[in-house]
């Protein structure tokens, strides 16, 4: 079966930076809804429209196509006062931007001299990812899956 519109798509794959270094082992297949319900990069779903199971492909996606560029505007620094006393370098926490439209998920990135260094960039923004896929499975996807956008049973959707 032809991936389309509609069908539901299981891929074997693995995400490398340019250097080579493993950034998703694709332990998990990745089972999504085809045809414009946001499952995967956008430009990921083009490159795979009209493939078939078992086609093996490799596909470079540059900052844009996937998590964008690095933005320095969302590097901030900001008084250490202003946290809890336990955070750590690492820690992630959500902040809703001033016309309260949307939530950026900003990692905490330095600790210094009283001051806390967040970054609200997606930890691979700037980053191009090298896709290796294997199409394992096309299917046609049910009514309920199609008006729910999503997949369903094993590898997608269980609950609501």
């Amino acid at each position: 079966m032809e991936i389309a519109k509609n069908t539901v798509v299981t891929l074997n794959y693995t995400v490398r930076d340019p250097d080579g270094n493993m950034i998703d082992d694709g332990h998990h297949p990745l089972v999504y809804l085809h045809g414009g319900y946001d499952g995967i990069f956008p430009k990921l779903e083009e490159t795979l429209h009209g493939r078939n199971a078992g086609e093996q492909l490799q596909v470079k996606l540059q900052p844009d196509d996937a998590f964008g560029e690095y933005d320095e505007e969302l590097v901030l620094v900001e008084d250490q006062s202003l946290f809890p006393e336990n955070i750590e370098v690492g820690m992630s926490f959500e902040r809703v931007t001033e016309d309260g439209e949307e939530e950026i998920i900003y990692r905490i990135t330095d600790i210094a001299e009283g001051k806390v260094v967040v970054d609200g960039n997606h930890p691979l923004a700037g980053v191009a990812l090298m896709f290796d896929i294997t199409v394992a499975e096309v299917r046609q996807a049910s009514a309920e899956e199609i008006s729910h956008g999503h997949v369903h049973g094993p590898g997608g959707h269980h609950h609501h």
